[in-house]
């Protein structure tokens, strides 16, 4: 896979962004990079040009239309048209242009609202989706359904990771977008500064939540990516949760803010838990290298050279 070409759709984004920086790292030197002004993933001409144009070898599928339980709430029919069209016809040019390998990057919002905890891989489809992201669940089940049967019918070599809660450097910090992490880290950044009493946090501060450091995954892809095979999907996470509340009372060391925090309980909590069983990628010989301390303290010194 060295000197392979290898596409990665969404390089910009927190994902794509890492996957770049840990192919680099390891000396992966022949990407292909496309912004979404220079290519519309939406359009299905357009991405088969690409393809025939291009010729990749590999491909890591991390392009998305993405947000938090605001966007996903409010924009759902974008949600699950522009991540249907993506998967689609992407997985369907690698199928159409001999590609070897593609990785599909999938969300741990694609299993049961209420699944038993720890969620393994074989939960998918087991029961009713959470209602804030089904828009999107749907399509990266579909994404994921895809390439499953693209391997059964055309053998290809297709292959799809479920990630947790992932953050990072890169992340988005826009509170009308943003994931329940960065938003913390935001808030937080800009009551201390702003020397305001208090923090509003959404919901009760009970749900518990697994966050993965998005450097992390990024090794974990080109880990699957060159040692994984098979049709059931994959897990990738720490295998380890916390509250929100838990999680906000470390965000506010880290940022040294010393007000108080209040929460909101007119806003939805989301999902009660969501762990993923994490035992598969262990199993392969994988394991995350950052505790979460670690990287929202790397986070936020990112967060401080890049936007203040």
């Amino acid at each position: 896979m060295n000197k392979s070409k290898i596409y990665i759709a969404g390089h910009n984004g927190l994902v794509g962004s890492a996957i770049v920086r840990t192919l680099r790292k390891n000396g992966y030197e022949n990407l292909i990079l496309r912004t979404s002004k220079e290519l519309d993933l939406c359009n299905q001409s357009a991405v088969n040009k690409f393809f025939a144009e291009e010729k990749p070898q590999y491909v890591f599928l991390a392009a998305a239309k993405v947000g938090g339980i605001h966007a996903n709430n409010t924009f759902p029919a974008e949600f699950i048209y522009n991540n249907t069209m993506i998967a689609f016809n992407i997985i369907h040019s690698a199928y159409l242009n001999g590609v070897k390998k593609l990785l599909f990057l999938g969300s741990s919002c694609i299993y049961p609202k209420m699944a038993q905890q720890p969620v393994k891989e074989e939960y998918l489809l087991t029961g009713t989706l959470e209602q804030t992201n089904e828009a999107y669940a749907i399509a990266k089940i579909s994404g994921l359904e895809l390439c499953k049967f693209y391997r059964r019918q055309y053998g290809c070599d297709f292959i799809s990771a479920m990630p947790t809660n992932l953050y990072g450097i890169n992340d988005n910090f826009d509170l009308n977008s943003s994931h329940v992490l960065p938003a913390l880290i935001r808030k937080f950044h800009e009551a201390k500064v702003n020397n305001l009493p208090e923090v509003v946090i959404w919901g009760t501060g009970t749900p518990l939540r697994e966050f993965l450091y998005v450097d992390d995954l990024a090794d974990a892809l080109l880990h699957l990516m060159l040692n994984y095979s098979e049709e059931i999907h994959v897990n990738v996470g720490m295998g380890e949760d916390l509250t929100i509340n838990e999680l906000a009372l470390m965000i506010k060391e880290v940022v040294t803010y010393n007000g108080k925090m209040i929460y909101d309980t007119s806003k939805p909590d989301g999902t009660p838990r969501k762990l993923l069983d994490v035992s598969r990628l262990h199993n392969s010989g994988w394991k995350h290298k950052t505790s979460l301390k670690e990287g929202i303290s790397e986070v936020y010194r990112w967060y401080l050279e890049h936007l203040f």
